[in-house]
């Protein structure tokens, strides 16, 4: 057993805080464990018959620290004894198994669940966000459960930790797990109420999504300081001020400049389309581009990888990391503003500089139209439109201010 002034040397700040890839001991051979790719979990190290192990105590979304360090202790227990503590959890799911035979865990009935639906869905990325989902935030809690024992309490198990800091993924966590077990239900393999529902539910235990959830502004750079950092900008060599160069000119998210290829640009048309696959919103955007934008991207393609992204990351295959633009306006002394602020800066400029209207700035963002009713008579996407307005916003990010003044009335003679 280890001694206890070698256990609990993390605590839930230090927890909440880690962001870097490694292992964190808390002593007992209890570890925090942080991947390469930012996942977050518990895992549990011990020798046994000179024999080195893990085993995972679950994600740190789903299970705390307390929790963790009491499933370490078992372990110990167990260890003690002369049991491993993984050949031990596999004989114990073993009996559940035998016990119920014509039972079905939530892993089955959410695989069978995907499988049934996925030819009706529409974007087929959309069964692999369901995988994502699940096996990130439910799974480590129910997913070796049998869907008849799934209650309340394992919910707000799975949603308590998320419900305020990612209140758009609890949402669809929710939801999903309500149609797997509904699903299941509808198979007679669970009886009684669905302890995801929402209504008259959850609701009286979370709070309302309107109260969870706090908007969450982007730090922006003014526009008027464009003038001082477009320069700045241009003169950098690195992979990185190119792409952040085409984004802030473009206005389109990050995901959507890293993930260009070169053969979704016509230089003929001036014109960039995003796939629907990449767009938030699920449908194709085309982009105008600017002279100033249009130069970008022709110097781009004159070395991007064939198949490849126009802007390939140093890893075959892979493009620019996502991380690429923010480290270098941190090193650029602009460590108080993210990248997709910039959109929030091109937001401002027209309407505070120019007399585009609204609705002409928010598509070019590429946001939902907020009036159903415009929405349904606005049928096509204004691009010649956009396209004066994108060379109006390059033209400004280059110096030239003349052309995005706001209008003002001529005095008349009985004024002068």
């Amino acid at each position: 057993m280890a001694n206890s002034r070698q256990l609990h040397r993390l605590n839930a700040l230090k927890v909440a805080k880690e962001t870097a890839p490694g292992y964190y001991g808390d002593g007992g051979g209890l570890y925090l464990q942080i991947s390469n790719s930012g996942s977050r979990s518990w895992i549990f190290r011990f020798s046994l018959a000179k024999r080195s192990r893990e085993m995972g105590l679950g994600a740190v979304s789903s299970v705390s620290l307390a929790e963790a360090r009491a499933l370490a202790t078992n372990c110990r227990k167990l260890l003690a004894d002369g049991v491993d503590p993984i050949e031990a959890r596999n004989a114990d799911r073993e009996r559940v198994s035998e016990a119920s035979p014509e039972g079905l865990t939530f892993k089955q009935a959410a695989a069978d669940f995907i499988e049934a639906h996925k030819a009706g869905w529409k974007n087929r990325k959309h069964a692999q966000q369901w995988e994502n989902t699940l096996s990130t935030y439910a799974y480590p809690v129910i997913g070796t459960k049998d869907v008849s024992e799934i209650d309340t309490a394992m919910i707000v198990r799975i949603l308590q930790p998320i419900w305020s800091k990612k209140a758009e993924t609890a949402s669809r966590v929710r939801g999903r797990i309500e149609s797997i077990l509904d699903a299941a239900k509808a198979l007679g393999k669970r009886t009684g109420e669905n302890p995801a529902r929402w209504r008259g539910h959850l609701e009286q235990i979370l709070p309302k999504r309107s109260r969870a959830r706090r908007v969450k502004h982007h730090p922006a750079l003014p526009y008027t300081q464009m003038h001082d950092f477009m320069p700045q900008l241009r003169a950098r060599e690195a992979q990185a001020a190119r792409v952040l160069h085409l984004l802030i000119l473009t206005g389109v998210r990050t995901s959507e400049a890293l993930l260009a290829r070169p053969e979704e640009f016509d230089l003929g048309k001036r014109l960039w389309i995003v796939p629907p696959d990449r767009m938030k919103m699920e449908k194709e955007l085309r982009v105008p581009l600017s002279e100033q934008a249009l130069e970008i991207v022709r110097e781009a393609l004159k070395t991007a990888p064939k198949g490849g992204y126009l802007f390939p990351g140093q890893r075959k295959g892979k493009p620019l990391s996502n991380m690429a633009m923010l480290n270098m306006l941190d090193r650029m002394g602009y460590e108080e503003i993210t990248v997709h602020g910039f959109r929030s800066t091109f937001r401002d400029w027209v309407a505070d500089c120019t007399e585009y209207p609204d609705s002409l700035a928010e598509m070019a963002l590429a946001h939902a139209v907020e009036s159903k009713v415009e929405g349904a008579y606005r049928r096509g996407d204004m691009l010649e439109r956009r396209r004066r307005m994108m060379q109006d916003w390059a033209d400004f990010c280059g110096g030239k201010t003349a052309t995005v003044l706001p209008f003002t009335p001529p005095q008349s003679q009985a004024a002068v």
